[in-house]
C-alpha cells in the first residue's frame, strides 16, 4: 500500500505539471494560428483518447513526460515527410521567430506559474511553522553524526550563516547554505565564538530525506508526557506532568541530556530525580536494553507560528519559487565542478519517495511546486529537444537573422534525445543504486 501511495502521488503530481506544461505550448500555439495535431499526456503507447476539432488529445501509457505535436515543427516525433512538403500558413515553420519563440516558452512560463501560486496558496494558508534562531540561541542544538563530522558539538548556539542571521532551523541545511563558496556557521560555544567551516561537498551527504535527521536539532527540556503501561517508569510512580532533575546523579535539563545519561545503564537500574509541583524526590527505574525507561515526553518549546497577509504570501511564496530556480541552478554548475555528486540526480523512483508513503496534500503540493520549478528550470537548459534548445536555436535566427536548416534541426533532435535518454538511464541507475545503499 505505502508503494501504491508513493507511485500514485508521483503520477498524480506528474500528469498535472505535464499536462500544465504543454497546455501552455497549445494554447500559445494556437493563439497564434498553429495547427496543433495532438496534445499527449505520458508518451506512446495510447491507453485513451479523443478528437476535438484539429487537435487529438490523448493520455499515454508511459506516464514520464508528454508532448504537443505542432504541424511544421521539427519535434520528438521525427515527421520528416511533413517537412518535406511545402510550409502551410498554419504551421510553425511558417511564423515569425519571435512567435515561434513563444510557443517554446509557453509551456516553462506555465510552469513557473503554476509553483509560485501553488508557493503563494501554501504559504498564504499555512503560514510557516519553524523553531526560530532565537530559540536555537536560548537552548542550544543537539548535533548528530554529521554535525560531529564538521565540528558542530550538541550544546553549541549558532548565531549566524556565512556572517548573516537566519530566522528558522531549517535554513541552516539549505541549498543557499549548503552551496555557498567557503560557507561557515558562527557558534556560540561556552560564551567563545568559534567558526565551523561547511566542508566543500558537504550537501552530498544530504542525499536522502533521514541524512537530515543526523545533522542536528533544537534542544529542548521536557517534562514527562504518556507513561508506558508496566513500564519501569509506571511501577516507580512516574506520571505525566512530573520532571526529571537528575539521572545517577547527573543534571538533566534538556532531552538529549536524559538519552545520554540513560545509554550507559542499560539493563540496569538509575537513580532519578523526579519533581512534582514543589515536591523532590529520588526513585529508582530499571533501564531497558533499549536505553529506556518507559515514558513519552512534552517539549516545553513551542515551534514559532507565523502567517501571512495575502500581499506578504506572494511575496514570500513568489521569493521560494524563485529560490528553487536559483539553488538548483548552483547545484548543477558545482555538478560540472565535481563538489556536487552526480550520485544526487534523481530519477521517478527518487522523487516517488520524496513525496512519501502517507498521503499529506500540504506535503503533495509543496513537492509538486517544487518541481514544477525543477522542471521549468531544466526545460529551459539549452539541449536540444528540450524547450531551451529550440529557444537557443530560434535566438540564433532572430540574431543572425538565417534559421538553422530542417536537416540540421532533425540532427540536433536526435542528439538531444539520445543525451535525454543517457540522463534518465543514469537517473534511475542512481535511484536503483540508492535502494541497496
Amino acid at each position: 500500500m505505502e508503494t501504491l501511495i508513493m507511485v500514485g502521488q508521483l503520477l498524480l503530481g506528474l500528469s498535472i505539471l505535464v499536462g500544465l506544461h504543454e497546455l501552455g505550448h497549445l494554447l500559445t500555439a494556437k493563439m497564434f494560428g498553429m495547427r496543433v495535431e495532438k496534445f499527449s499526456i505520458g508518451f506512446p503507447p495510447k491507453i485513451a483518447g479523443f478528437q476535438w476539432g484539429e487537435t487529438e488529445y490523448s493520455i499515454g501509457a508511459i506516464p514520464l513526460g508528454g508532448f504537443v505535436k505542432i504541424s511544421g515543427m521539427v519535434d520528438e516525433s521525427m515527421d520528416t515527410a511533413q517537412m518535406a512538403s511545402e510550409p502551410q500558413p498554419w504551421e510553425f515553420r511558417s511564423k515569425p521567430a519571435w512567435q515561434r519563440l513563444i510557443v517554446m516558452l509557453g509551456g516553462i512560463i506555465v510552469n513557473v506559474i503554476t509553483g509560485i501560486i501553488i508557493f503563494v496558496v501554501l504559504v498564504y494558508n499555512n503560514g510557516e511553522t519553524y523553531f526560530s534562531r532565537d530559540q536555537v540561541i536560548q537552548n542550544g542544538i543537539v548535533a548528530y553524526e554529521y554535525g560531529e563530522s564538521i565540528g558542530l558539538k550538541t550544546g553549541d548556539k549558532i548565531l549566524d550563516i556565512n556572517g548573516q542571521p537566519y530566522q528558522s532551523i531549517t535554513e541552516l541545511t539549505s541549498g543557499s547554505a549548503l552551496l555557498s563558496e567557503n560557507g561557515y556557521y558562527t557558534v556560540d560555544r561556552n560564551g567563545e565564538q568559534v567558526k565551523v567551516e561547511i566542508p566543500r561537498g558537504f550537501i552530498n551527504t544530504f542525499n536522502s530525506e533521514e541524512a537530515f535527521s543526523k545533522f542536528v536539532a533544537i534542544r529542548f527540556p521536557f517534562e514527562v508526557g504518556e507513561v508506558e503501561k508496566g513500564s519501569g517508569a509506571e511501577s516507580a510512580g512516574i506520571v505525566a506532568g512530573d520532571k526529571i532533575l537528575a539521572v545517577n546523579g547527573q543534571s538533566i535539563q534538556y532531552f538529549d541530556e536524559m538519552q545520554a545519561a540513560l545509554q550507559p545503564l542499560k539493563a540496569q537500574s538509575a537513580q532519578v530525580v523526579r519533581q512534582r509541583g514543589t515536591v523532590t524526590d529520588t526513585l529508582s527505574i530499571p533501564v531497558t536494553e533499549e536505553a529506556r525507561i518507559g515514558i513519552a515526553i512534552n517539549p516545553l518549546i513551542e515551534p514559532v507560528r507565523r502567517e501571512y497577509g495575502i500581499g506578504e504570501a506572494i511575496s514570500k511564496g513568489t521569493s521560494r519559487a524563485f529560490g528553487v530556480v536559483i539553488v538548483n541552478a548552483k547545484a548543477l554548475g558545482k555538478m560540472f565542478t565535481g563538489e556536487v555528486s552526480a550520485k544526487n540526480v534523481s530519477g521517478p523512483i527518487g522523487m516517488a519517495k520524496i513525496y512519501g508513503a502517507s498521503w499529506d496534500w500540504v506535503k503533495f503540493w509543496s513537492i509538486t511546486g517544487l518541481i514544477s520549478m525543477i522542471l521549468a528550470f531544466m526545460n529551459l537548459l539549452p539541449i536540444p529537444a528540450l524547450d531551451g534548445g529550440h529557444v537557443m536555436f530560434l535566438l540564433y535566427e532572430m540574431v543572425s537573422g538565417r534559421a538553422p536548416s530542417d536537416k540540421f534541426l532533425e540532427n540536433a533532435q536526435k542528439v538531444g534525445m539520445v543525451i535525454l535518454l543517457a540522463l534518465m538511464v543514469f537517473a534511475i541507475g542512481n535511484d536503483i543504486l540508492k535502494l541497496f545503499n
